[in-house]
């Protein structure tokens, strides 16, 4: 049976350490957050994901979701039981305003429990996942009504949330989606249509869902310019907070899915179901982006969480696995063969996957920092540097931690062998589930299309300057220590290829768009490799501070040794990724479509 342990120690180093949250008392609810304070919060969730999350992880991959006749949706034996304790602990509001129920503790923090479940079981962590990016959306864009009567309960975890975006004939193309609503003359709408692929659109955990869904108001321009946002419960809800009728909302099917079996991911069907506008009419868009943003920062975190726990899984077997001896003579000359972890391959597996996810937790909570500097901030440019490296970054966590958690848990999965392919090892499971996260809330493509598209050339490349800015100054302030020069050369000689990258796209793409299009996939993971480098960077600067104070070294050693093979090993792909990107897109082009 596979397992999984949250990386609580690793996490504590990187918000302490690297990422100096306990210097940021400036910023609101920062102040509460002591090193005790977010010590017991990572030590407590990371017991809730080991015992409560983990053990009903792959019972609830082979068992699944439930359909009944009367519409109704069970979830795997023991989910409820889990989701219980998980909205028990308080978790579900750990970062949301405390005017609502919540606790306003850092997004940061709550970033870190969200890598946590989604490791421990991520069809499970996805219902509270997705009422917190809905619960952001309402507390963004909704009337304060509407944050008084619904946002209480979803914080508590009472009520869940979803986002209904997806149309049968409308994914990416969302000015195409039909389903409309018409006014009801006492200010609430008649929503008609269907949706499909709603992850966790009807099921048994919560007394009520409180679905956000993008509609067109009768009479409301074509394409995306008139779509509005509605709120539209399952059940619907008294002025006095209690529940009334069942509304006209209903799961007409659960979708029979690859992976994340434990989440149901429904057609809903909307049958002149009562909705109620959020925020603007026509611009639901973007009030829906809100959630969107959360969403695919979460879903990098999810790429991140399904590579940690393969990892975990593929160490535990690569050090019981006998097979074959150590090139350089047996290790277990007491044994009939040594581990195969003596091997020069499997260690390469091993590390490659390692030196990614710890890279990638500190670039996903560095990413977290940014939004609470963002939203919690009294200083204007602050705010703004924070907003231009979030809104840069999003696409690259979503993206590239997605593209690599997934082929790292098939990397992970290969170390079985024959075991890694059967179900009984639990290894198929990390492969299935981490193969969603590269397509839904943007597929991957599109990520590294919205980010050469839109967050590049944004505010004349004003978010990418200060990136690079930010890498410089951490180059210039570390060039002349010799004990980081592992880190900084490779580092400068990555941040070298994306600046050429950046500047031969912005040469050529402005009169041959495809170029851009061709390169955008491999631009988007050179940009990430710079910025998991650059996180590697601080990493080891922190270790060898830590080192420096003596005691046992161990942990600080193996920490610079990983690093040292990310920025050997790893690192230099941008050269390959620059390559690619100069080819241009006349090969890419040049075929008829008749011809494929």
């Amino acid at each position: 049976m596979p397992h999984y342990r949250a990386p609580v120690e690793d996490t504590l180093f990187l918000l302490s350490d690297v990422l100096g949250v306990h210097g940021r008392a400036n910023l609101a609810g920062f102040a509460d957050a002591t090193p005790d304070v977010m010590e017991a919060v990572l030590r407590e969730g990371g017991k809730l994901a080991d015992a409560v999350l983990a053990p009903v992880n792959q019972a609830g991959d082979r068992e699944g979701c439930t359909r009944h006749a009367d519409g109704r949706v069970t979830t795997p034996a023991g989910f409820k039981t889990a989701y219980d304790a998980y909205v028990g602990g308080g978790w579900l509001g750990l970062s949301m305003p405390e005017a609502f129920g919540g606790q306003g503790l850092p997004q940061v923090l709550n970033t870190a429990i969200q890598e946590f479940a989604s490791g421990a079981n991520l069809a499970l962590s996805m219902y509270p996942g997705l009422t917190q990016g809905a619960a952001a959306a309402l507390l963004v864009h909704g009337s304060q009504a509407q944050k008084d009567l619904y946002l209480p309960p979803m914080v508590e975890g009472r009520w869940t949330g979803t986002m209904n975006l997806t149309e049968p004939h409308c994914g990416t193309d969302l000015g195409l989606l039909r389903t409309r609503a018409a006014p009801n003359g006492d200010g609430s709408y008649a929503i008609t249509g269907t949706k499909i692929f709603i992850s966790a659109g009807e099921h048994d955990l919560s007394e009520n869902i409180v679905h956000l869904v993008l509609a067109r108001i009768e009479g409301a321009p074509a394409g995306t310019k008139g779509i509005s946002l509605f709120l539209v419960p399952k059940v619907l809800v008294n002025e006095d907070g209690s529940l009334g009728a069942r509304n006209g909302v209903s799961c007409g099917s659960i979708e029979h899915k690859m992976g994340i079996h434990g989440n149901s991911t429904c057609v809903m069907n909307y049958d002149a179901a009562t909705g109620w506008l959020v925020g603007e009419a026509n611009r639901g868009l973007n009030a829906m982006f809100v959630m969107m943003n959360e969403a695919r920062l979460a879903v990098g975190v999810q790429g991140l969480g399904q590579s940690e726990a393969a990892y975990q899984n593929a160490v535990a077997y690569a050090k019981d696995r006998l097979q074959g001896r150590s090139l350089t003579g047996a290790k277990a000359p007491d044994k009939p063969a040594d581990p195969i972890i003596v091997h020069p391959d499997v260690r390469r597996t091993l590390m490659q996957i390692r030196a990614f996810n710890e890279a990638a937790r500190a670039l996903v909570l560095w990413t977290a920092l940014q939004s609470d500097i963002l939203h919690r901030t009294e200083d204007a440019q602050e705010r703004r540097t924070a907003d231009d490296l979030m809104g840069l970054m999003t696409p690259v966590v979503k993206g590239v931690l997605t593209d690599r958690g997934f082929a790292n848990a098939v990397e992970a999965q290969q170390l079985y062998g024959g075991h890694g392919y059967v179900e009984e090892w639990g290894m198929s499971q990390f492969v299935r589930d981490a193969r969603i996260a590269m397509i839904y809330e943007g597929a991957n493509g599109i990520q590294a299309m919205d980010l050469i598209g839109r967050k590049l050339p944004k505010d004349g490349g004003r978010a990418m300057m200060t990136f690079l800015g930010e890498v410089q100054t951490f180059l210039k302030d570390n060039g002349e220590d010799e004990a980081m020069a592992p880190f900084v050369r490779p580092l400068k000689t990555a941040a070298d290829d994306l600046q050429q990258a950046t500047m031969w796209l912005m040469q050529n793409a402005m009169g041959k768009p495809e170029h851009a299009g061709a390169g955008a996939s491999d631009y988007m993971h050179l940009l990430g490799l710079v910025a998991l480098g650059t996180m590697w960077g601080r990493i080891a600067k922190a270790a060898l501070a830590r080192k420096a104070e003596g005691g046992d070294t161990s942990r600080w050693d193996a920490k610079l040794v990983t690093g040292r093979f990310f920025m050997e090993r790893t690192l230099p792909e941008t050269a390959l990724r620059l390559a690619r990107i100069r080819s241009g897109a006349d090969a890419t082009m040049a075929l008829d479509a008749e011809a494929f």
